[in-house]
């Protein structure tokens, strides 16, 4: 009869062993900045719907050297995340077939950034309209 293995603890910090759970650990922590992002949204909806003088102020805060620090970095973890986002995204759809050949996982994420682009392309263009009084 062989003797009882003695326990043995997990090694600390395991995670930052492996490249994938740091991968995921960035991509996951990048949410708290589409959180961050979200509530400026909200604080900007509802100094819309409290009147000029509120959304005056949420405008000035805007312009404040520090919110336009913070918002270019949120605006580098909002484009992180999305990329991340589309990487992953042919690991956690079912396969996509055209006839019987299963699309690449490349041709899914390629085509999920595209589309991101488009869809920035077009809100900048028409927020840059909208404030040339174009639109």
């Amino acid at each position: 009869m062989s003797a009882r293995r003695p326990y043995i603890r997990p090694m600390a910090r395991w995670y930052l062993r492996d490249p994938f759970f740091i991968e995921y650990m960035a991509h996951e922590g990048t949410a708290v900045f589409v959180w961050l992002f979200a509530l400026e949204l909200l604080a900007g909806l509802v100094c819309l719907a409290l009147g000029e003088a509120a959304w005056n102020g949420f405008l000035a805060w805007l312009d404040w050297l520090p919110a336009q620090i913070a918002n270019g970095l949120v605006l580098l973890m909002l484009l992180y995340h999305g990329i991340t986002w589309f990487l992953i995204l042919p690991r956690t759809i079912p396969p996509v077939r055209i006839g019987h050949a299963r699309l690449p996982g490349w041709v899914l994420s390629a085509a999920g950034m595209m589309a991101m682009i488009a869809a920035s392309a077009v809100l900048a263009t028409g927020a840059w309209l909208l404030a040339r009084g174009g639109l």
